[in-house]
């Protein structure tokens, strides 16, 4: 199985490299950083640099798509070469997913119309100007296309579709083997759950 996450300048790390960790990890997987061009792509913080290996015609027809999210997102719902093989490789992928903002990517390639999506909590609603249905869930499944919230949701995703592309045993099998067992240290990673003014607070971090 053959996954592609596509670079884009100012995409979050963990939205890529999150799922990278634990597809790469189940037996016969491989997966591929891919770009206009490929190079260096640097993320939102300006202070890590992922290597992109291939170009986009370099991976036509992957069999995974995982498109990122980040602060970059909405420069790359305007770039044609980037939607242009989103759109391309979707028609033949097994699997198109998205983590984050990396749905509003999805959207602007016309994957989401009439579909419910995730997305992150601050930019949900935004889905609903494309023709989505915003769903405020960790993970949603709506036939071979897959989104995520926020960040850190990309490894849930990565789980649930390992487990529906492969099997359960070896998805719970990468999950252990990253250690993937959070007790997060405060019940504020969700705007349901989070203190009074924090949501405030976290939307003035990635504005």
């Amino acid at each position: 199985m053959h996954v592609a996450i596509p670079l884009y300048p100012r995409f979050t790390a963990l939205d890529a490299v999150g799922p990278y960790t634990v597809l790469a990890f189940a037996p016969g997987w491989t997966v591929t950083f891919v770009a206009a061009e490929p190079g260096p792509v640097t993320d939102d913080q300006g202070t890590l640099t992922l290597i992109a290996t291939a170009s986009y015609e370099d991976v036509p027809r992957p069999d995974v798509i995982v498109v990122p999210g980040g602060p970059g997102t909405m420069e790359a719902m305007a770039d044609e070469a980037l939607l242009g093989w989103i759109r391309q490789a979707h028609e033949h992928a097994r699997w198109t997913t998205s983590v984050c903002s990396g749905s509003l990517v999805l959207a602007a390639a016309g994957l989401l119309e009439g579909l419910k999506a995730t997305s992150h909590w601050g930019i949900l609603e935004a889905l609903r100007q494309y023709g989505a249905e915003p769903v405020s869930e960790r993970v949603v499944t709506e036939g071979n296309v897959v989104t995520a919230a926020g960040v850190s949701a990309g490894i849930d995703m990565a789980l649930t579709l390992l487990a529906q592309a492969a099997d359960p045993t070896t998805a719970q099998a990468v999950q252990l083997v990253i250690e993937y067992d959070p007790h997060p240290p405060f019940n504020s990673g969700s705007p349901k759950t989070a203190p009074e003014g924090l949501p405030e607070l976290a939307l003035k971090l990635i504005s």
